[in-house]
């Protein structure tokens, strides 16, 4: 299969329209050809494209920003001379400056599928700047590893946020590029827009189930996604952000798996499967322990569940991250009912509001875990309407 970088770099029709066009690219270290070639650097050894700026996301180009709320500032790329603006430094936004220096921005970003994961939001950004500036859009499209479930409760108005860009599922199923389209029939946005689709993209296919199997090398898009199954269960465990228990981050597994010095892992298992084991379906849960290195119980042992959405076990129509990962707040607050469970701070500079609820796009899941009379049942009554309206939702837009 060939993703959209791979079918601009070897379909000359498809540079075209670049031609005499001032370009940027956007991108992070995941955006790479399929021989491994950075696309900055293949797209600098294009005759027929003017590379003009360049921009990183969160994390930055070079993807060396370890942990949230870390901002990357703006450089001059060594190598090839032009300018690399950051789109999570001193600004989110592209400037009047920033949008000055290009004609057509490249967007080349590896996501994960999830609408949490701040790309989206940056591609939504660069959508609403370019209308303004009537400036080209083009997303060089790549898989979501993910692949096209759907899940989770929808962003409720007046919670968008950097971590929020619109009333999606927590799981998409989109990719890149269909969420441009989505965005700009959403917020009625009047820019050029295209998509360089994939060729040969088949999520519904085993084993990769959305990522192309050994046809393609997993590079992290930002540092702590090491692995397509931290991709499968980022739905879920990214909760933990919002919560006290550690989401593995300063271990080699970060995101997928959770823990902490004061819970029993095996009773938390036992709790979760006795609330609604049809929730656990299509993934195991391993008890475990670590020590993380940095970040929340830095340097103390934890009791951990690690969620292993992988090997022959795993049944990727089955495999319900985000109701795994709501389960095992619901089985801690069972076991341990005034456990200290959400912190409390601006996640990404949302002030006045707890981060599990900006992460949720709203207070309902954190109120269906603190109710002790609250059953899956409930969570369920609030979120299946959600995932089927989003399915009818985003048809128009898909394009695999």
């Amino acid at each position: 299969m060939k993703f959209g970088i791979d079918r601009l770099l070897s379909e000359p029709a498809l540079r075209a329209p670049l031609a005499g066009k001032r370009v940027a690219l956007l991108a992070h270290p995941a955006s790479v050809t399929a021989d491994l070639t950075h696309s900055l650097d293949a797209l600098a050894e294009c005759a027929d494209i003017t590379l003009s700026a360049a921009f990183g996301p969160q994390h930055g180009l070079r993807g060396d920003k370890q942990d949230n709320m870390v901002e990357s500032s703006d450089f001059l790329d060594p190598v090839h001379g032009i300018p690399v603006f950051s789109l999570y430094g001193e600004v989110r936004r592209p400037t009047d400056a920033m949008m000055a220096s290009f004609d057509t921005i490249l967007i080349d970003l590896q996501d994960v599928g999830c609408r949490i994961y701040t790309f989206i939001t940056t591609l939504l950004y660069v959508l609403e700047a370019a209308a303004n500036h009537k400036k080209a859009v083009v997303v060089l499209d790549r898989p979501n590893p993910a692949g096209r479930p759907v899940e989770g409760l929808s962003l409720r108005p007046g919670w968008e946020s950097f971590v929020g860009a619109g009333p999606m599922p927590m799981r998409h199923g989109m990719t890149l590029g269909e969420l441009g389209h989505w965005f700009i029939a959403h917020y009625g946005l009047d820019v050029e827009y295209s998509v360089v689709t994939m060729e040969g993209w088949r999520p519904e296919d085993a084993r990769g189930y959305g990522w192309p199997g050994d046809e393609r090398i997993w590079i992290n898009p930002s540092p702590n996604a090491p692995n397509v199954n931290m991709a499968r269960a980022y739905a879920g465990t990214v909760m933990l952000e919002g919560a006290t228990l550690s989401e593995g981050r300063g271990t080699t597994r970060p995101l997928e798996l959770f823990g902490a010095p004061d819970i029993d892992a095996r009773a938390v298992i036992a709790t979760m499967r006795g609330l609604a084991p049809d929730w656990l379906a299509g993934c195991l849960l391993r008890d475990c322990w670590f020590e993380p290195t940095f970040h929340k119980h830095v340097g103390t042992l934890c009791s951990g569940v690690h969620i292993h959405a992988e090997g022959p076990r795993y049944d990727h129509a089955a495999f319900r991250p985000w109701r795994v990962q709501a389960l095992a707040f619901k089985a801690v607050r069972t076991l341990y009912p005034d456990y200290d469970l959400w912190r409390d701070f601006p996640y990404e500079y949302e002030l006045g509001k707890l981060p599990i609820d900006v992460i949720n796009g709203s207070p309902l899941l954190r109120t269906w875990v603190d109710d002790a009379g609250a059953a899956p049942g409930d969570l369920d009554a609030l979120t299946v309407p959600d995932e089927s309206a989003w399915v009818e939702e985003r048809r128009p837009h898909l394009l695999y």
